[in-house]
């Protein structure tokens, strides 16, 4: 398991080689977060929000599990296990 990353709104993070970018963006409500899934850049580049429950910690995007260990408005801390 990696060391903790944090990652503030709008910054990216490269998941693993091969696999795709994710950017944390931010807190839609108090009890929801949401990560975009970004396949590639530039002018064919696309990318997808995805949300989850404050509560849930283990998930999973392009098959690399993330553990997250806080989150706020502000930004999120997790591992790559």
């Amino acid at each position: 398991m990696e060391g903790a990353t944090v990652l503030a709104i709008g910054e990216s993070y490269h998941l693993k080689m091969g696999k795709d970018w994710i950017v944390y963006a931010g807190m839609p409500s108090e009890d929801v977060y949401s990560i975009v899934q970004r396949k590639t850049s530039g002018y064919h580049g696309f990318a997808w929000n995805l949300y989850y429950s404050r509560r849930k910690t283990d998930i999973k995007i392009d098959g690399v599990d993330i553990i997250v260990e806080s989150v706020s408005p502000e930004e999120i801390m997790f591992r790559i296990r």
